[in-house]
């Protein structure tokens, strides 16, 4: 049974993480031959300002480039 998970930084419309969970699982079930019911995703949103790279949240990144 796989499970795959997922982690974004938030901001994305539901919209669009259902697609990408629809993505995620045809591949998923393409490479591996799982029966589709047997595919576990989770999807985990971080706040923007909790997530860092090179010790800049990506909140701040954003306001930068702004």
């Amino acid at each position: 049974m796989p499970l795959i998970e997922v982690t974004l930084s938030a901001g994305r419309t539901a919209a669009q993480v259902r697609s990408m969970i629809h993505e995620v699982h045809a591949a998923v079930e393409r490479t591996t031959a799982a029966r589709p019911e047997h595919i576990r995703i989770i999807v985990r949103e971080v706040p923007r300002d909790h997530w860092a790279t090179g010790d800049v949240t990506l909140t701040e990144l954003d306001a930068s480039s702004g």
